[in-house]
C-alpha cells in the first residue's frame, strides 16, 4: 500500500493526461464536421495522432536519456498542450494534423516517462499489484477521456482550452513528486523482424488489432452522427467500446492460458466479424442497441492484442522480450497510422457502413492466416502467462516482461 500511495503521482498524471490527450480525438471529430471538413481530412487528423505517437515512441528513451525524467515530462506535455491551445487560432485541417502529430508525440512520451519510472521502483514482490492498479488506471483514464466529448462543445475554444488546462495539470503530480528520479533505462533495439520471426501471426493479429482500436477510436463519431447519435451519445457510444474491451481481460486471459491461443484469436476474430454485422444491423434499433452492440465489438476486438502479444511470447526467450515487444508495438502503430485514414475514405465514397466492412474484412483476413499457421507447427507445452499488455510505448516491455517469464503449463 504505501508503494501504490508512492506512486499516486504518477498515476494522477496518467490520468490527467488522458483526459486531456485521450479526449481531443472525439472532439476533433465532431468539431472538423461541424466546420465542414471532410471526411477524409477528419481520418487524417487520426492518421497524424499516431504517426506522431509513433515518434514519440521512438524518441522519449533517446530525450531521457539526455534530459533525465522530469524534463522530458515537461517537454512532452508542452508540446501536447500547444497543440491544443492551437486549434482554434488555425482553423485549417492540415494545420490541425500537425497539432494532432503533437498529441501523440505527448502521449507516448509522457507513457514512456511513467513506465520506465515504474520500471526502476518495482520489485517481483510488488510487480503484480502495481501493474494490476496501473491497467486500471490507464483504462480508468480511457474511459472518462471518451466521455469529455459529451461536456465539451464542439469547436469552441472554451473546449480545447479546457484540455491543454488538464495536459498542463498532468505537470505538477510528477514533478512535485518527492519520489528520487531514477536512472535512465537504455532503449530496446527495434527491431520489428523479430516479431516476424516469432510468430507471423501474432504481428499480423496486432496490425488487425490497431485496424479494429484506431479506426474506431478516431472516426467512429462519424458513424455515431450518422446514426442519429447527439454529442452526449457518442461519448457513451465510445465509452461502451472501452467498458467492453476492459471486461474482456480476464475471461479471454483464461482461454487464453487454457487453450492454444490461435485458435482463442480465430474465435476473437469470427466473433469481431459478427458484433461488426450486428452494430451495422443494429443502427435502426435506437439507442440502446447501439449502445449495446459498441460494447460487443469492444469485447471481441480489445482483447486481440493481449493474446496476440502472449502467442508471440511462447516462442521468445527471456532475453528477446523487450525487443520483441518494441516489435509488436511497431506493428500496431503502423496498422493504427493508416487505418483512420482508410476507414475516412471508406466511409466518404461508401457510407459509414464501410467502417465496420472494413474492419471486418481485416478479421477474415486474420482468420484465414491463422487456419494457415495452424499447419505450419505446433504450439508450443510450455507458454508464458498470458498477460493483458496496454498498448503504449516501445518501453512498456521492460515493465510487464518479467510478469510473462513464469510459464504457464497445459495439457
Amino acid at each position: 500500500m504505501r508503494l501504490l500511495i508512492s506512486f499516486a503521482a504518477l498515476f494522477l498524471s496518467v490520468i490527467l493526461l488522458q483526459l486531456s490527450s485521450g479526449g481531443v480525438g472525439p472532439l476533433d471529430v465532431l468539431s472538423g464536421l461541424q466546420l465542414g471538413f471532410s471526411r477524409q481530412e477528419i481520418g487524417f487528423l487520426g492518421s497524424a495522432h499516431f504517426f506522431g505517437f509513433f515518434i514519440g515512441c521512438w524518441w522519449a528513451p533517446r530525450l531521457m536519456g539526455s534530459v533525465g525524467h522530469s524534463r522530458a515530462f515537461a517537454a512532452f506535455t508542452a508540446a501536447g498542450a500547444i497543440g491544443l491551445m492551437a486549434h482554434m487560432m488555425v482553423v485549417n485541417p492540415y494545420a490541425w494534423a500537425l497539432m494532432r502529430v503533437a498529441s501523440g508525440l505527448c502521449v507516448a512520451g509522457c507513457y514512456t516517462v511513467v513506465e520506465a519510472w515504474l520500471q526502476a521502483k518495482v520489485t517481483n514482490e510488488t510487480r503484480g499489484r502495481t501493474m494490476g492498479v496501473y491497467r486500471v488506471v490507464d483504462m480508468g483514464g480511457s474511459l472518462a477521456a471518451q466521455m469529455v466529448v459529451g461536456v465539451l462543445g464542439p469547436a469552441s475554444y472554451v473546449s480545447y482550452n479546457l484540455l491543454a488546462i488538464g495536459c498542463c495539470a498532468a505537470l505538477l503530480p510528477l514533478t512535485l513528486t518527492t519520489m528520487k528520479q531514477p536512472e535512465t533505462p537504455t532503449s530496446p533495439r527495434l527491431r520489428p523482424r523479430l516479431a516476424v520471426d516469432r510468430s507471423p501471426l501474432a504481428a499480423a493479429g496486432v496490425v488487425v488489432a490497431a485496424v479494429s482500436s484506431a479506426s474506431f477510436r478516431m472516426v467512429g463519431p462519424i458513424y455515431g452522427q450518422e446514426v442519429g447519435l447527439t454529442a452526449g451519445q457518442i461519448a457513451w457510444f465510445l465509452s461502451a467500446f472501452v467498458l467492453g474491451g476492459a471486461l474482456a481481460q480476464v475471461p479471454v486471459g483464461w482461454l487464453a492460458d487454457k487453450y492454444d491461443r490461435r485458435w482463442v484469436l480465430i474465435w476473437l476474430s469470427v466473433a469481431a466479424i459478427v458484433s461488426a454485422m450486428v452494430t451495422v444491423a443494429a443502427a435502426g434499433l435506437g439507442t440502446i442497441g447501439i449502445m449495446l452492440c459498441a460494447g460487443l465489438f469492444g469485447l471481441t476486438t480489445f482483447p486481440i492484442y493481449s493474446v496476440a502479444a502472449a502467442h508471440a511470447h511462447d516462442f521468445a526467450s527471456n532475453a528477446e522480450r523487450v525487443e520483441l515487444s518494441a516489435a509488436l508495438m511497431f506493428f500496431f502503430a503502423l496498422g493504427a497510422i493508416f487505418a483512420p485514414y482508410l476507414a475516412s475514405v471508406l466511409i466518404e465514397n461508401y457510407g459509414p457502413r464501410a467502417l465496420f466492412l472494413m474492419i471486418s474484412a481485416a478479421h477474415a483476413v486474420l482468420v484465414i492466416f491463422g487456419l494457415s499457421r495452424m499447419r505450419a507447427r505446433a504450439t508450443p507445452k510450455d507458454r508464458t502467462r498470458f498477460v493483458s499488455t496496454p498498448r503504449t510505448t516501445f518501453v512498456v516491455g521492460r515493465l510487464f516482461g518479467r510478469s510473462r517469464n513464469a510459464k504457464n503449463h497445459t495439457d
